[in-house]
């Protein structure tokens, strides 16, 4: 039975949403402040947590950034409620890890729903593949991004062309291939917006950005910077050992 941790110090949305939560067949905890809930997660795992925005302690914020920050925990999907309006406050929550937000008041029966998307989509992801490079992991059934650890957010087409260079893992992607593969089509005069994506996948990658290298003229290309150093190592010796053939010929 799939374990479900509420985290509200309201005690009516508590039993409201452990009542409808427990009718779909859940087994149900729950948490009144952000300091019991991650103890609550530490103690044991649950399989998706329901997390209010608004504690007397720590708020669900920064409850949902600890959790995602250790490696035990980082996993479990998280629905953030909230009774605030502003956009601010749902797009904080998904770059911390939020997989869903659900605003107040809401339909008990939507709720259950969606959790029952969620935990079909995690269930059906457990056995799929992982791409690593480096300290990046990317989820593509989950079409989640991890660095050192921490989830990153990513628009769609920094996604897919992640994932495309991650997959063509020390092979060179042409301009042409990643534009027809990521947005459709490879005009030329749309090349800018390649480079545009990849400098602001870069800035986003910081330290993990030395993993994308540039082919001039060519592509991108993606390995870990060991390769990129090798590739680059046996380049400037290719260029030294033809400068002494040419001046031994020049001597000669």
């Amino acid at each position: 039975m799939e374990r479900i941790l509420i985290v509200d110090d309201d005690s009516d949305i508590q039993r409201l949403v452990s009542y409808n939560l427990r009718q779909a067949g859940f087994q149900v905890s729950a948490a009144v402040t952000g300091v019991a809930a991650l103890h609550a997660v530490e103690e044991r795992l649950p399989d998706l947590i329901i997390l209010d925005i608004m504690l007397p302690d720590l708020d669900g914020l920064e409850v949902c950034r600890l959790v995602r920050e250790r490696e035990r925990s980082r996993r479990i999907p998280i629905i953030m409620l909230t009774a605030r309006t502003e956009e601010i406050d749902r797009v904080v929550g998904f770059e911390v890890g939020a997989d869903d937000y659900v605003m107040k008041p809401f339909s008990p029966r939507e709720l259950v729903l969606r959790v029952k998307s969620i935990l079909r989509r995690v269930g059906n992801d457990s056995g799929g593949e992982t791409l690593r490079i480096g300290k990046i992991e990317l989820f593509p059934q989950r079409r989640q991004v991890f660095v050192s650890n921490r989830p990153l957010t990513l628009t769609a087409k920094e996604f897919d062309l992640l994932e495309q260079l991650m997959r063509a893992r020390g092979n060179v992607l042409t301009r042409e291939m990643l534009m027809n593969k990521v947005w459709g089509y490879h005009r030329q005069a749309a090349s800018r917006t390649l480079d545009t994506h990849v400098r602001r996948l870069r800035e986003k990658l910081g330290d993990e950005a030395a993993h994308v290298e540039t082919v001039q003229k060519v592509g991108y290309r993606m390995g870990s910077p060991h390769e990129a150093q090798g590739r680059a190592e046996r380049g400037r010796d290719s260029v030294k050992a033809q400068a002494k053939r040419t001046a031994k010929d020049d001597a000669g």
